[in-house]
Protein backbone atom coordinates (compact mmCIF):
# COMPACT_ATOMS: atom_id res chain seq x y z
CA UNK A 1 0.00 0.00 0.00
CA UNK A 2 1.03 3.23 -0.98
CA UNK A 3 1.59 5.64 2.08
CA UNK A 4 -1.04 8.51 2.44
CA UNK A 5 0.21 11.99 1.40
CA UNK A 6 -0.63 14.53 -1.07
CA UNK A 7 1.82 16.38 -3.05
CA UNK A 8 1.05 20.08 -2.96
CA UNK A 9 1.59 23.38 -4.60
CA UNK A 10 4.20 24.24 -1.99
CA UNK A 11 6.26 21.09 -2.19
CA UNK A 12 6.17 21.03 -5.85
CA UNK A 13 7.94 24.62 -5.65
CA UNK A 14 10.60 23.73 -2.70
CA UNK A 15 11.67 20.89 -5.01
CA UNK A 16 12.38 23.33 -7.71
CA UNK A 17 14.07 25.87 -5.72
CA UNK A 18 16.32 22.37 -4.74
CA UNK A 19 17.16 20.96 -7.65
CA UNK A 20 17.78 24.93 -8.59
CA UNK A 21 20.42 24.67 -5.78
CA UNK A 22 21.60 21.74 -6.88
CA UNK A 23 21.86 22.49 -10.47
CA UNK A 24 24.34 25.40 -9.46
CA UNK A 25 26.70 23.63 -7.23
CA UNK A 26 27.04 21.10 -10.42
CA UNK A 27 28.03 24.52 -11.96
CA UNK A 28 30.51 25.40 -10.13
CA UNK A 29 33.86 24.14 -10.13
CA UNK A 30 34.16 22.88 -6.69
CA UNK A 31 31.58 19.52 -7.24
CA UNK A 32 32.15 18.64 -3.58
CA UNK A 33 32.66 20.24 -0.67
CA UNK A 34 36.16 20.20 0.27
CA UNK A 35 37.69 18.11 2.87
CA UNK A 36 37.89 20.33 5.53
CA UNK A 37 33.97 21.41 5.05
CA UNK A 38 33.39 17.80 4.63
CA UNK A 39 34.34 16.59 7.64
CA UNK A 40 33.10 20.00 9.98
CA UNK A 41 29.26 19.39 8.17
CA UNK A 42 29.81 15.47 8.70
CA UNK A 43 31.08 16.03 12.99
CA UNK A 44 27.33 18.93 12.75
CA UNK A 45 25.38 16.16 11.44
CA UNK A 46 26.25 13.65 13.73
CA UNK A 47 26.19 16.16 16.91
CA UNK A 48 23.02 17.51 15.55
CA UNK A 49 21.04 14.11 15.74
CA UNK A 50 22.42 12.21 18.97
CA UNK A 51 21.57 15.61 20.87
CA UNK A 52 17.80 15.49 19.35
CA UNK A 53 17.85 11.89 21.67
CA UNK A 54 19.27 14.08 24.70
CA UNK A 55 22.86 13.18 23.96
CA UNK A 56 24.93 16.17 25.89
CA UNK A 57 28.28 15.97 24.48
CA UNK A 58 29.31 19.48 22.12
CA UNK A 59 31.03 20.02 18.77
CA UNK A 60 34.03 20.00 19.95
CA UNK A 61 33.66 17.16 22.17
CA UNK A 62 32.50 15.05 19.10
CA UNK A 63 35.66 16.56 17.12
CA UNK A 64 37.67 14.96 19.70
CA UNK A 65 36.33 11.66 19.60
CA UNK A 66 36.32 11.74 15.81
CA UNK A 67 40.36 12.49 16.08
CA UNK A 68 40.62 10.22 18.53
CA UNK A 69 40.76 11.86 21.42
CA UNK A 70 40.19 11.66 25.14
CA UNK A 71 36.88 13.23 25.98
CA UNK A 72 35.37 12.99 29.48
CA UNK A 73 31.84 12.37 29.22
CA UNK A 74 29.02 9.54 30.54
CA UNK A 75 30.19 6.13 28.95
CA UNK A 76 26.69 5.92 27.21
CA UNK A 77 26.99 9.32 25.14
CA UNK A 78 30.68 8.40 23.81
CA UNK A 79 29.49 5.33 22.97
CA UNK A 80 26.56 6.72 21.18
CA UNK A 81 29.10 9.68 18.99
CA UNK A 82 31.67 6.06 18.30
CA UNK A 83 28.43 4.11 16.89
CA UNK A 84 27.71 6.94 15.30
CA UNK A 85 30.46 8.06 13.00
CA UNK A 86 30.48 4.20 12.32
CA UNK A 87 26.82 4.00 10.90
CA UNK A 88 28.08 7.51 8.89
CA UNK A 89 31.41 5.96 7.58
CA UNK A 90 28.70 3.29 5.90
CA UNK A 91 26.69 5.96 4.16
CA UNK A 92 27.65 5.54 0.29
CA UNK A 93 27.47 1.41 1.16
CA UNK A 94 23.81 1.48 2.41
CA UNK A 95 21.55 -0.08 0.24
CA UNK A 96 18.41 2.13 0.27
CA UNK A 97 16.03 0.01 -1.54
CA UNK A 98 17.27 -3.29 1.40
CA UNK A 99 15.46 -3.99 4.87
CA UNK A 100 18.58 -5.51 5.70
CA UNK A 101 20.68 -2.44 5.32
CA UNK A 102 18.27 -0.51 7.50
CA UNK A 103 18.83 -3.26 10.77
CA UNK A 104 22.36 -3.20 9.54
CA UNK A 105 22.88 0.59 10.01
CA UNK A 106 20.79 0.27 13.28
CA UNK A 107 22.72 -2.27 14.66
CA UNK A 108 26.12 0.14 14.06
CA UNK A 109 23.95 2.78 15.78
CA UNK A 110 22.91 0.84 18.82
CA UNK A 111 25.40 -1.71 19.00
CA UNK A 112 26.11 -2.39 22.39
CA UNK A 113 23.38 0.37 23.82
CA UNK A 114 20.49 -2.29 23.65
CA UNK A 115 20.15 -5.93 23.52
CA UNK A 116 18.21 -6.04 20.17
CA UNK A 117 20.36 -3.62 18.34
CA UNK A 118 19.78 -4.57 14.09
CA UNK A 119 16.52 -6.48 15.11
CA UNK A 120 13.14 -5.45 14.80
CA UNK A 121 10.88 -4.78 18.18
CA UNK A 122 9.38 -7.39 19.56
CA UNK A 123 6.87 -5.43 22.00
CA UNK A 124 4.44 -2.37 22.01
CA UNK A 125 6.01 1.15 22.23
CA UNK A 126 4.19 4.62 22.69
CA UNK A 127 5.91 8.30 22.95
CA UNK A 128 5.56 10.11 25.79
CA UNK A 129 4.86 13.96 26.08
CA UNK A 130 5.11 15.10 29.41
CA UNK A 131 3.15 12.64 31.50
CA UNK A 132 0.46 11.98 28.20
CA UNK A 133 1.16 9.12 25.51
CA UNK A 134 1.26 11.24 22.11
CA UNK A 135 1.65 8.27 19.95
CA UNK A 136 1.02 4.28 20.44
CA UNK A 137 3.19 2.71 17.27
CA UNK A 138 1.20 -0.35 15.65
CA UNK A 139 1.81 -3.85 17.35
CA UNK A 140 5.18 -5.48 16.84
CA UNK A 141 3.64 -8.48 15.00
CA UNK A 142 2.86 -5.92 12.63
CA UNK A 143 5.78 -3.95 12.14
CA UNK A 144 7.57 -6.94 9.37
CA UNK A 145 4.72 -6.04 7.03
CA UNK A 146 4.42 -2.55 7.65
CA UNK A 147 8.53 -2.13 6.84
CA UNK A 148 8.02 -4.11 4.08
CA UNK A 149 5.30 -2.14 2.36
CA UNK A 150 7.14 0.59 3.29
CA UNK A 151 10.23 -0.41 1.24
CA UNK A 152 8.03 -1.42 -1.27
CA UNK A 153 6.90 1.99 -2.08
CA UNK A 154 10.45 3.22 -2.37
CA UNK A 155 11.33 0.46 -5.31
CA UNK A 156 7.96 0.46 -6.59
CA UNK A 157 6.70 4.46 -6.94
CA UNK A 158 7.87 5.53 -10.10
CA UNK A 159 5.92 9.00 -10.50
CA UNK A 160 7.31 10.50 -7.15
CA UNK A 161 10.39 12.39 -6.87
CA UNK A 162 12.91 10.56 -4.80
CA UNK A 163 13.24 13.94 -2.82
CA UNK A 164 9.78 13.76 -1.47
CA UNK A 165 9.91 10.15 -0.79
CA UNK A 166 12.56 10.65 1.09
CA UNK A 167 10.78 12.62 3.27
CA UNK A 168 7.78 9.81 3.27
CA UNK A 169 9.80 7.39 4.41
CA UNK A 170 11.19 9.52 7.38
CA UNK A 171 7.67 10.23 8.45
CA UNK A 172 6.45 7.00 7.69
CA UNK A 173 9.68 4.79 9.42
CA UNK A 174 9.01 7.35 12.80
CA UNK A 175 5.25 6.58 12.88
CA UNK A 176 6.03 2.73 12.32
CA UNK A 177 8.52 3.20 15.59
CA UNK A 178 10.10 -0.18 14.38
CA UNK A 179 12.59 -0.56 16.92
CA UNK A 180 13.14 -0.45 20.29
CA UNK A 181 15.44 2.57 20.31
CA UNK A 182 16.95 4.15 18.13
CA UNK A 183 13.98 5.00 15.40
CA UNK A 184 15.05 9.03 15.48
CA UNK A 185 18.52 8.52 14.45
CA UNK A 186 17.78 5.59 11.79
CA UNK A 187 14.47 7.60 10.35
CA UNK A 188 16.92 10.77 10.31
CA UNK A 189 20.14 8.65 8.60
CA UNK A 190 17.83 7.21 5.98
CA UNK A 191 16.72 9.52 4.73
CA UNK A 192 19.82 11.00 3.79
CA UNK A 193 20.66 7.33 2.49
CA UNK A 194 17.79 8.06 -0.44
CA UNK A 195 18.65 11.69 -0.82
CA UNK A 196 22.32 10.44 -1.58
CA UNK A 197 20.74 8.17 -5.07
CA UNK A 198 19.61 11.89 -6.18
CA UNK A 199 22.56 13.94 -5.56
CA UNK A 200 25.59 13.11 -4.34
CA UNK A 201 25.47 16.08 -2.23
CA UNK A 202 23.51 15.28 0.17
CA UNK A 203 26.13 12.88 1.89
CA UNK A 204 27.96 16.30 3.08
CA UNK A 205 24.73 17.98 4.63
CA UNK A 206 24.16 18.70 8.15
CA UNK A 207 20.43 17.83 8.03
CA UNK A 208 20.36 16.97 11.20
CA UNK A 209 21.96 19.84 12.41
CA UNK A 210 19.15 21.79 10.86
CA UNK A 211 16.17 19.80 12.39
CA UNK A 212 17.67 20.33 15.46
CA UNK A 213 17.53 23.54 15.56
CA UNK A 214 14.17 23.52 14.52
CA UNK A 215 13.37 20.52 16.55
CA UNK A 216 10.19 21.64 18.07
CA UNK A 217 8.20 22.64 15.06
CA UNK A 218 10.05 18.82 13.95
CA UNK A 219 7.95 16.94 16.83
CA UNK A 220 4.63 19.30 16.80
CA UNK A 221 4.81 18.77 12.67
CA UNK A 222 5.11 15.00 13.46
CA UNK A 223 2.02 15.14 16.24
CA UNK A 224 0.01 17.34 13.40
CA UNK A 225 0.22 14.63 10.86
CA UNK A 226 -0.17 11.47 13.17
CA UNK A 227 -3.63 12.87 13.98
CA UNK A 228 -4.19 13.80 10.08
CA UNK A 229 -3.88 10.57 8.98
CA UNK A 230 -1.06 11.55 6.59
CA UNK A 231 2.38 13.01 5.85
CA UNK A 232 1.76 16.22 3.35
CA UNK A 233 2.77 18.55 5.81
CA UNK A 234 5.80 16.37 7.39
CA UNK A 235 6.98 16.46 3.45
CA UNK A 236 6.44 20.28 3.27
CA UNK A 237 8.79 21.02 6.56
CA UNK A 238 11.37 18.53 5.51
CA UNK A 239 11.40 20.46 2.17
CA UNK A 240 11.72 23.70 3.43
CA UNK A 241 14.93 22.42 5.96
CA UNK A 242 16.46 20.44 2.86
CA UNK A 243 16.05 23.77 0.81
CA UNK A 244 18.04 25.78 4.12
CA UNK A 245 20.54 23.65 4.73
CA UNK A 246 21.72 23.64 0.66
CA UNK A 247 21.00 27.41 0.55
CA UNK A 248 23.88 27.32 3.29
CA UNK A 249 25.58 25.11 2.17
CA UNK A 250 25.89 26.88 -1.60
CA UNK A 251 26.97 30.46 0.54
CA UNK A 252 29.72 27.55 2.35
CA UNK A 253 30.84 26.66 -1.22
CA UNK A 254 32.42 29.47 -3.38
CA UNK A 255 32.52 29.17 -6.71
CA UNK A 256 36.27 30.30 -8.66
CA UNK A 257 37.06 30.81 -11.86
CA UNK A 258 37.70 27.74 -14.44
CA UNK A 259 40.45 27.52 -16.66
CA UNK A 260 41.98 24.47 -18.33
CA UNK A 261 44.21 23.89 -16.30
CA UNK A 262 41.87 24.04 -12.65
CA UNK A 263 39.39 21.48 -14.85
CA UNK A 264 41.98 19.13 -15.59
CA UNK A 265 43.01 19.08 -12.10
CA UNK A 266 39.78 18.10 -11.06
CA UNK A 267 39.47 15.86 -14.00
CA UNK A 268 42.93 13.99 -12.41
CA UNK A 269 42.05 13.25 -8.89
CA UNK A 270 38.30 11.75 -10.27
CA UNK A 271 39.79 9.61 -13.12
CA UNK A 272 43.75 9.05 -11.57
CA UNK A 273 45.18 6.34 -13.94
CA UNK A 274 42.30 5.50 -15.48
CA UNK A 275 41.69 5.80 -18.85
CA UNK A 276 38.76 8.38 -20.26
CA UNK A 277 37.26 9.59 -23.27
CA UNK A 278 35.90 13.02 -24.23
CA UNK A 279 32.40 12.14 -23.40
CA UNK A 280 33.70 10.89 -19.83
CA UNK A 281 35.37 13.94 -19.41
CA UNK A 282 32.03 15.96 -20.66
CA UNK A 283 30.30 13.89 -18.02
CA UNK A 284 32.52 14.52 -15.10
CA UNK A 285 32.66 18.70 -15.78
CA UNK A 286 28.75 18.97 -17.03
CA UNK A 287 28.53 22.41 -17.97
CA UNK A 288 31.50 22.56 -20.38
CA UNK A 289 30.68 22.34 -24.08
CA UNK A 290 32.32 19.78 -26.86
CA UNK A 291 34.94 22.05 -28.18
CA UNK A 292 35.74 23.77 -24.41
CA UNK A 293 36.50 19.55 -23.40
CA UNK A 294 38.19 19.18 -26.60
CA UNK A 295 40.42 22.63 -26.35
CA UNK A 296 41.04 21.27 -22.47
CA UNK A 297 41.89 17.74 -23.59
CA UNK A 298 44.32 19.47 -26.25
CA UNK A 299 45.87 21.48 -23.37
CA UNK A 300 46.75 18.52 -21.68
CA UNK A 301 48.55 17.00 -24.42
CA UNK A 302 50.41 20.30 -25.62
CA UNK A 303 51.65 20.68 -21.46
CA UNK A 304 52.64 16.58 -20.68
CA UNK A 305 49.65 15.47 -18.88
CA UNK A 306 48.23 13.82 -20.76
CA UNK A 307 48.58 10.99 -23.18
CA UNK A 308 46.06 9.92 -25.75
CA UNK A 309 45.57 7.18 -27.54
CA UNK A 310 43.42 6.74 -30.99
CA UNK A 311 42.36 9.44 -33.08
CA UNK A 312 39.01 11.09 -33.43
CA UNK A 313 35.61 9.21 -31.73
CA UNK A 314 37.92 6.73 -30.04
CA UNK A 315 40.67 8.48 -28.32
CA UNK A 316 41.54 7.91 -25.35
CA UNK A 317 43.25 9.70 -22.63
CA UNK A 318 45.40 9.18 -19.22
CA UNK A 319 46.94 11.08 -16.85
CA UNK A 320 50.80 10.84 -16.78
Amino acid sequence: MKPPYKITDKALSLCLEIATILGHLDGIQSHLPRPELRKKNRIKTIQGSLAIEGNTLSISQVTALIDSKPVVGSQKEIKEVVNAVKAYDHLSKYKHQKIESLLKCHNLLLHGLIEDSGSFRHGGVGILKGNEVSHVAPPASRVPKLMENLFSFLKSDKETHLIIKSCVFHYELMFIHPFLDGNGRVGRLWQTVILIRHHPVFQYLPIEQVIKDNQKAYYEVLEQCDSEGESTHFIEFLLGLLLNALQDLKNQVKSEIQTPDSRLGLAQNNFAKREFTRKDYMLFHKTVSTATASRDLKHGIDCGKLSKLGEKALTRYNFK
